[in-house]
């Protein structure tokens, strides 16, 4: 029989201070966690916690009803471990963290790529809308009732195609303003 009292008062004490954390630093840019080590791919700390807490239990289950096979205890200890002192090293690595520049700085991309961006997007909803001209006039000339349905479904689908890329322009375009007025 393993003694897991240890592990559950530990637990606890990572719940509280990851609630604390949370509450202060809010999400990160990206998981914190490689999806190896944690089936979550929280950006916060409390879900991981939560996780390695249900491992645990997962194991007192299993030991309990005298299921825990001397391979399965090994796996699931040495898990249990790897996850809390993956948490540990965030913790601790915290001050760190605080002098790192903001996620909005780091992974900023250059204005040409946005330029590009915009050029491709121009160019998608040129090509869109002498699609749309295409089947409109199409649609004039047919001759039976069934093309005509077809048709007006693929313009009520280019319309749609085109709204999305007109919404993406000007998504991009005040960016670019944005970026080119603060300098």
């Amino acid at each position: 029989m393993i003694d897991l009292s240890r592990l559950i008062s530990l637990i606890e004490q990572l719940k509280q201070q990851a609630a604390d954390v949370d509450r202060k630093r809010g999400e990160s840019f990206k998981p914190l966690f490689d999806e190896t080590l944690f089936k979550t791919r929280s950006k916060l700390l409390t879900p991981c916690v939560n996780e390695v807490h249900n491992e645990l239990q997962l194991l007192q289950k299993e030991q309990q009803a005298g299921r825990l096979l001397p391979a399965r205890t090994q796996h699931l200890c040495e898990k249990i471990v790897s996850q809390i002192q993956a948490i540990q090293r965030e913790l601790a690595t915290l001050n760190i963290r605080k002098k790192e520049p903001k996620n909005q700085a780091v992974w900023r991309r250059p204005i040409n790529e946005i330029y590009q961006d915009l050029n491709q997007h121009k160019d998608w909803e040129r090509r869109l809308k002498a699609m749309l001209r295409d089947k409109e006039l199409l649609i004039s000339r047919c001759a039976s009732q069934f093309e005509q349905q077809q048709l007006q479904k693929e313009i009520l689908a280019l319309e749609g195609r085109i709204s999305r890329c007109q919404a993406a322009l000007i998504k991009i375009e005040t960016d670019i303003s944005n970026r080119e007025r603060k300098g």
